[in-house]
């Protein structure tokens, strides 16, 4: 075991190394060995040694004000650090096969002909794949840009020095460089000053695409190419893009007041100005390259027999683009400048159409070898990103839109909107949408809310229908609520047809979702709008915050199989949207085996998924990371489409409703019913806390005044996962799975573990989570933190993981957590010694500022760092 890792924890001492070196050259050697003596001692407590976790929490109570934030920044750091070795070691020459496995779509193409798939029926899924992944700025990326970009430039380095042939000069100059990154690294702030805007968030997402998806795109389709040529002995078209990608960033008002339609134009800018500049770099690169002369008739009669063509083409394009970014950086200062829209790259068309042309020139002048180059790179980009780079998708809650148009009927004299049945609003609605004459009056003066949901919609209606993604539906539940932002975006004028996808979070929504959808199925006005498309989201974090997460896992099953079914009748292509989180509690864990989980013919080629907070950068912050991930997602969807898991048999679901009925009422028993549950949560974690840390831009709470019922899945989950109970995350599950073996179930559960993809999904997240929580790490939060008379609900909600984890375990029939996964439990493991001190010192932390409320600012900012120290070891964290 230890050699499979040797290069892993050659690269974590390497970099902790280093990062002591500077640390003592910044403060001194006492205070490094402090520091290595907590870390020594965390280690021997970790093995049971209860003299050394004294001595350990006697060090951290003594740290004088002056030494905190220099510790909570050490232990970070380097636990930032060995998360830069382990992301690197996965795509590193010295990368195990155990814990590199190889390219998911070479697997999968070998399985499929072998004799499973029709060639024919395999090349048409790949060309026709329709995966979207939507970039979200929800406020679980700990990290500030500036230190994202130095963590890459430190994978750079190891990856330099992995070559065999480096000389010793090189090897020296290299390490001198390490040394200066982690310098700075150390001399940089972690926390943010000042909370994130939308508009830094939608920089955050670009910057992402700037940095590696740029370069992934193209990489992971030549390596496509190459595997589907090899063997087949075909090529894949120039436009084939199975993955594309939205966002959510600068699109996501639901909740957040500071998204407004101002703020969605200048991010739809940004977005168009950063694919504009990208591109231009192509295209000069391109001038360079095409020097040559020989064109087909169509190339030379457009460029008059130019002795240059190709040049001359790119030329005229370099020229456009630069004008491009010119206007728009007008439009960004806030200028309204007029223009001839010929002038620039406006619509797609304007640069894929020449690109294709010099392509098609080169391939029939016998320069194949040429056109695949860099020319191939830029078309296929543009099938991925387009001329906007993300597609915006815009979200606002059902109630906003409801809002709007009562306070429009109350004005006109009609009534209250909201005040009549779903059959009223219906009647209403569809009599306007099928009305000619308009029905917001041009002198109307709306609330400011109102109004801003009527500037949205406005803004919608001027963009290109390529730069939008879809209108989502906050807490969606009727059909009125689909047909009430159809008829605000006819108000508004918008001339193309916009995707309306329902948003069904909470567990009765989700179980009254294809009802909902059928209603809005049998209205021909409707189905002539969808014109047999029709997407549908399907939320996560809600509905395991209001369920638990076994009854919500089973709640979105049977909702995504009951769509299928009922698209079908209805003969409508059915996209699903799944809105999963980072974590577990939201839906979590690896895409793959999500996707590959998910009922029979809900894939059928086509999913969007959101990627949220620092996911985005744990799987496409370094281009062969990227490359790696976008492997997976279109293995996971060919095989979900092609080779659909089974259905379930009658008495596996059965087993599931007892499962989900006994999971929810153990969950909400604590959550909603235990009167101490509320005040322990707040006391037992920094969910108070978290709201002083600057991450998104989006407040906690959907209501200021609201209580824990409004708190956001986001600072609900964080929060426990920073006391390391991890509690919404299994609460319910374990006790439903030991529910089931009292009953004699037990070897049922096994054959639904060993042979349903859904059920063994969910047992192995349930194993993930109980690895990483920590008990007793929790029981000392309460000591610090909780009042005696609410420790009974502590002892509680302990006993209920040891009966979880027996439970899992049982079934399994393993002996230790995650045996079957040695690579995570390795993972878990490393961190434990670094995040525990952190743990230890953030309770002591949380105890002195809650007794003290002048707390010093060196006491706040180091809370402020283990925070976020804790959320880098336990790596997803909301």
């Amino acid at each position: 075991m230890a050699d499979m890792y040797a290069s892993l924890r050659s690269n974590v001492g390497t970099l902790g190394q280093i990062l002591g070196d500077t640390i003592r050259t910044h403060l001194d050697e006492p205070f490094l060995d402090k520091i290595e003596q907590i870390r020594h001692l965390a280690k021997s407590s970790r093995q049971g040694d209860d003299a050394a976790r004294e001595q350990m929490l006697t060090l951290l109570a003594a740290l004088p004000d002056d030494e905190l934030v220099p510790f909570a920044k050490a232990f970070n750091q380097f636990l930032n650090l060995a998360n830069i070795a382990e992301q690197f070691h996965t795509i590193s020459r010295n990368c195990d096969e155990l814990v590199c496995v190889p390219d998911p779509v070479e697997q999968l193409l070998g399985r499929m002909l072998n004799g499973r798939v029709d060639q024919d029926k395999m090349l048409e899924c790949l060309q026709t794949l329709d995966i979207d992944l939507v970039l979200t700025a929800h406020p679980t990326e700990i990290s500030r840009r500036t230190l994202i970009q130095k963590y890459s430039a430190v994978v750079d380095i190891l990856a330099a020095l992995e070559n065999p042939q480096l000389t010793e000069r090189e090897k020296k100059q290299n390490h001198l460089r390490l040394r200066q990154l982690i310098a700075q690294i150390w001399h940089t702030n972690e926390i943010r000053h000042e909370r994130p805007t939308p508009v830094d968030e939608a920089r955050w997402g670009l910057s992402t695409i700037e940095a590696s998806l740029w370069q992934a795109i193209p990489d992971f389709l030549r390596q496509l190419n190459e595997q589907v040529e090899e063997r087949t002995g075909k090529q894949l078209p120039t436009n084939i893009a199975p993955v594309r990608f939205s966002s959510w960033m600068g699109g996501d008002r639901d909740g957040n007041p500071f998204v407004t339609a101002k703020i969605t134009q200048e991010v739809l800018d940004r977005n168009r100005h950063t694919a504009a500049r990208l591109y231009l770099k192509d295209v000069v690169l391109l001038v360079n390259e095409l020097s040559m002369e020989e064109a087909n008739a169509e190339l030379s009669a457009l460029t008059n027999h130019s002795h240059e063509p190709y040049r001359d083409v790119l030329r005229d394009l370099r020229q456009k683009l630069r004008d491009t970014i010119d206007y728009l950086n007008l439009r960004l200062e806030g200028h309204s400048p007029e223009v001839d829209l010929s002038t620039l790259i406006w619509h797609e068309d304007d640069l894929k159409q020449p690109l294709t042309l010099l392509y098609n020139s080169l391939t029939e002048s016998g320069m194949s070898l040429i056109a695949n180059g860099l020319l191939l790179d830029m078309l296929r980009r543009i099938a991925c990103f387009g001329i906007h780079m993300l597609r915006l998708d815009i979200r606002q809650d059902a109630q906003r839109h409801s809002d709007a148009i009562a306070e429009l009927t109350r004005y006109l004299g009609l009534g209250d909107y909201h005040h009549w049945d779903e059959h009223e609003k219906q009647a209403f609605l569809l009599r306007e949408l099928t009305g000619k004459r308009p029905l917001i009056p041009h002198n109307w003066q709306p609330s400011d809310d109102v109004a801003e949901v009527l500037s949205t919609v406005r803004l919608v209606a001027n963009q290109s229908a390529k730069a939008l993604g879809s209108y989502v539906i906050s807490m969606a539940s009727q059909p009125s609520d689909v047909l009430a932002v159809l008829l605000l975006l006819k108000e508004a004028g918008c001339p193309h047809p916009m995707r309306v996808v329902p948003l069904f979070e909470t567990l009765d929504d989700l179980n009254n979702a294809s009802s909902c959808m059928s209603a809005l199925f049998n209205i021909d006005w409707y189905r002539g709008y969808c014109k047999g498309s029709q997407e549908v989201m399907i939320g996560y974090s809600d509905s395991a915050k209001d369920a638990g997460v076994m009854a919500a896992a089973w709640a979105q099953y049977r909702a995504q199989e009951q769509l299928v079914q009922i698209c079908k009748r209805a003969d409508i292509k059915l996209t699903l949207f799944h809105g999963r989180g980072g974590t577990i509690g939201r839906g979590g864990g690896p895409a793959h085996k999500a996707i590959l989980s998910q009922p029979p013919g809900s894939v059928d080629g086509r999913i969007r998924v959101t990627e949220q907070g620092e996911m985005i950068r744990f799987k496409f912050g370094l281009p062969k990371l990227a490359v790696q991930s976008l492997a997976l997602y279109t293995s996971a969807v060919m095989e979900a489409t092609l080779l659909p898991p089974p259905e379930p048999k009658p008495e596996w679901r059965d087993a599931m409703e007892r499962l989900a009925a006994d999971s929810v009422k153990a969950y909400r028993g604590i959550v909603r019913d235990e009167p101490d549950f509320v005040a322990y949560f707040r006391a037992a974690t920094p969910e108070v806390e978290l709201g002083k840390l600057p991450l998104g831009s989006r407040p906690a709470k959907r209501r200021v005044d609201g209580g824990i019922e409004s708190l956001r899945a986001i600072p609900w989950i964080f929060a426990w996962s920073q006391n390391r109970l991890m509690l919404p995350a299994w609460l319910g599950a374990g006790e439903a799975l030991q529910a089931a073996a009292d009953r004699g179930e037990l070897a049922l559960l096994q054959e639904m573990e060993q042979q349903w993809p859904f059920f063994e999904t969910r047992i192995s997240m349930l194993e993930m989570v109980y690895a990483k929580a920590e008990p007793n790490l929790a029981k000392y939060y309460e000591t610090c933190l909780v009042p005696k008379e609410l420790h009974h609900l502590g002892e509680e909600l302990r006993s209920r993981m040891a009966t979880g984890i027996k439970a899992v375990l049982a079934l399994t029939q393993a002996e230790i957590l995650m045996s079957h996964t040695p690579w995570n439990r390795e993972s878990v493991e490393l961190r434990n010694p670094y995040i525990d001190p952190l743990n230890f010192l953030q309770a002591e932390l949380l105890a002195r500022t809650r007794k003290d409320e002048a707390a010093s600012s060196n006491v706040e900012l180091a809370l402020m760092l283990t925070i976020a120290g804790v959320a880098a070891g336990m790596r997803n964290t909301g």
